[in-house]
């Protein structure tokens, strides 16, 4: 069964960046959205959506298979991914 994955992030955020590559690393797709380049009520929306999993609305915020992951940390996201 295919991972379900949910990135929220940042378009400058380095650790944004490294938590797509190690997702890429293991073979594992995402369709991320970064939300600084949503605008309106999208991007209202979205925060809003992020604050269900992550009050503090930090980046990145992966919701992977039902388990929130806030940040870059490969051991939290290999779990989630049940590697």
């Amino acid at each position: 069964m295919p991972n379900k994955i949910e990135f929220y992030g940042l378009s400058t955020c380095i650790h944004c960046k490294k938590a797509l590559q190690y997702l890429e690393e293991c073979n594992v797709a995402c369709d991320p959205v970064f939300v600084d380049k949503l605008e309106g009520e999208e991007r209202k929306e979205t925060i809003a959506k992020v604050k269900e999993h992550n009050p503090s609305v930090s980046f990145p915020t992966l919701v992977i298979n039902g388990k929130v992951v806030v940040g870059f940390n490969k051991d939290k996201i290999d779990d989630a991914l049940e590697k």
